[in-house]
C-alpha cells in the first residue's frame, strides 16, 4: 500500500475523476494498492469482470471497476476506463515530490543562460550559455545543458541527463536518468585509402510537448535538420533513435527498439521490445511492430507485423504454426522416402526419427 498524501472522500475523488460513486460517498480513501495488496483503508481497480476471482479475494476497502464488476457492498467508483481513473487518481492522491524553485549555489549557470524564477536547478547542474530553462521545470542534480538549449515549462529532467547543443524541448516533458538528447548521429564515409572519415553531425534535435523517455535512451542530432519527437510519444528505456528520425504523436515505444536513421514512425504506432528497423522506412500510423521483429520495408498504416524478416499478422502466425509442425514433418517425409527407396536429405544433427 502507498499511502495518500492526504485522505480523501471517495465521492469527492470520483467528482475529480468525472466518474460516479456508487455505495458509500463518505468512505476514507488513505491509501492505493493492487488488489493483491490492498487493505480495508486503500483504493484498488478491476479492469474487467475477467478479474471478479481477483476483486472477491481482495481486501480492498474499494475499488475503481467497470460495470458488471462484483464489487460486494464495497463503495465503488465507477469507470469506463479503470486502468486509466485509477491512474489519474493515485497521481491525485500521491503527487510526485518537487523540490522549492531555485537556483543551487553548487550549480554552474552561464551568466547569459535564463533560467525562470519557478524553475528548480540541483546541485552539479550545468546550463551552458545562453540556453533558457522554462516556469516550473525541475533540474535534478547533475544534469547538463549545452549552450543554445531550449527547455519549456514544467519539465523535468532526472539526474545524469544530457541535452547537447541547439536542441529544442518542449513543456512538460519527462527525461529519465541518464537519457542522452542530441549526441552525434553515426555519420561515416569510407573513402578509396580504405580509412573512414566523420561525417559533420551539424542538425538538432526537436521534442514537442508531454514526451516522456526512459532511463538511457538516446536521440541522435540530425545530419542536417533535425531528429523529431513529436507531442505525446513515450520512449522506454535503453531505446535508440537515429540522426533525422521522425516519432509520430503519441507513438509508443518500448525497451531496446533501435531505429536506424531517417526512419518515420507514423501516429499511434506501437513497437514493442528490442524491435529494429533498417533506415529510411515508414511505420505506418497505427500500426504494431512485435517484439524483436525486424523490419526492412515499410509497415502500412494499422498493420500488425511480427518476425525477422517481418510477416504480416497471419502471415506470421501461419509460419510459426508450420514451423511447430515441421520436425514431424520431416519424419513422414522420411517414411514416405524409404517406402519409395529414396533417402531423405539430413536437415540437422536435431532432426533425426526417433526410434520407433
Amino acid at each position: 500500500m502507498v499511502a495518500a498524501a492526504k485522505p480523501i472522500r471517495l465521492g469527492e475523488l470520483a467528482a475529480r475523476l468525472g466518474c460516479r460513486a456508487v455505495g458509500d460517498p463518505d468512505f476514507v480513501v488513505c491509501g492505493v494498492a493492487a488488489l493483491s495488496a490492498a487493505g480495508p483503508s486503500d483504493l484498488a481497480f478491476a479492469r474487467s469482470a475477467r478479474h471478479q476471482s481477483e476483486v472477491s479475494a481482495s481486501r480492498a476497502g474499494a475499488l475503481v471497476a467497470p460495470d458488471g464488476v462484483d464489487v460486494g457492498d464495497r463503495p465503488l467508483i465507477l469507470s469506463q476506463s479503470p486502468a486509466v481513473d485509477f491512474a489519474r487518481a493515485v497521481a491525485l492522491l500521491v503527487p510526485e515530490g518537487r523540490p522549492e524553485p531555485g537556483v543551487s549555489q553548487a550549480a554552474d549557470v552561464a551568466a547569459d543562460a535564463s533560467v525562470d524564477a519557478r524553475a528548480a536547478i540541483s546541485a552539479g547542474c550545468v546550463i551552458g550559455a545562453r540556453s533558457r530553462i522554462g516556469a516550473g521545470s525541475v533540474l535534478h542534480p547533475r544534469v547538463t545543458i549545452y549552450p543554445d538549449v531550449e527547455v519549456g515549462d514544467d519539465c523535468v529532467f532526472h539526474a545524469g541527463v544530457v541535452v547537447r547543443e541547439g536542441s529544442r524541448i518542449g513543456s512538460r516533458v519527462r527525461l529519465q536518468p541518464g537519457v542522452l538528447i542530441g549526441g552525434d548521429g553515426f555519420g561515416y564515409i569510407p573513402d578509396g585509402a580504405g580509412q573512414v572519415h566523420k561525417v559533420p553531425q551539424v542538425g538538432c534535435v526537436v521534442i514537442e510537448d508531454d514526451v516522456e523517455v526512459g532511463a538511457g535512451t538516446t536521440i541522435d542530432r540530425a545530419t542536417l535538420g533535425e531528429t523529431r519527437v513529436r507531442r505525446g510519444a513515450k520512449l522506454d528505456n535503453l531505446v535508440q533513435v537515429a540522426h533525422n528520425c521522425d516519432i509520430g504523436e503519441y507513438a509508443i515505444i518500448a525497451a531496446q527498439v533501435g531505429l536506424s536513421g531517417s526512419t518515420v514512425v507514423g501516429a499511434g504506432a506501437i513497437l514493442m521490445g528490442q524491435a529494429g528497423s533498417a533506415g529510411h522506412l515508414r511505420i505506418g500510423s497505427r500500426s504494431f511492430v512485435g517484439a524483436k521483429a525486424g523490419l526492412h520495408k515499410d509497415v502500412p498504416d494499422g498493420a500488425r507485423v511480427f518476425g525477422t524478416p517481418q510477416l504480416e499478422d497471419r502471415g506470421w502466425h501461419r509460419a510459426m504454426a508450420a514451423l511447430a509442425r515441421l520436425p514431424d514433418t520431416m519424419r513422414r517425409l522420411r517414411r514416405l522416402e524409404r517406402k519409395l527407396g529414396e533417402r531423405a536429405p539430413r536437415v540437422g544433427a536435431g532432426d533425426e526419427e526417433s526410434p520407433s
